[in-house]
């Protein structure tokens, strides 16, 4: 998917993903096998729980920011994935091949 043009306003977190994602080649990360996993609205495992995905599921990592630390299938990580306006998962359950980040950090 392309997208020709993107304009830049102060509207928020959400338009600041959809600007990052058309400005960007997407490459899509693998959930961990097995795993439902919980997507939340901030960074951390205290934020509600908005969406789980499905055994299967890959995702696409538009930005990244610090939050509560997680162990999972990949390691042990305070780093969380956003994958779309206001939705977070661990770092520690997708397969991005990287211990650090991989992404530029979440303003």
């Amino acid at each position: 998917m392309s997208v020709d043009r993107a304009d830049l306003t102060d509207r928020g977190e959400d338009d600041a993903v959809t600007t990052l994602a058309a400005a960007t080649a997407v490459t899509y990360f693998p959930v961990a096998p097995g795993v439902r996993l919980n997507v939340r609205s901030g960074p951390g495992t205290s934020y509600p729980i908005v969406n789980v995905l499905s055994e299967g599921a890959q995702v696409a990592i538009y930005c990244q920011r610090p939050g509560t630390t997680v162990t999972g299938p990949y390691g042990t990580s305070s780093i969380w994935d956003n994958i779309a306006g206001g939705q977070y998962v661990s770092d520690a359950y997708i397969k991005t091949g990287s211990d650090g980040y991989i992404r530029p950090r979440c303003s």
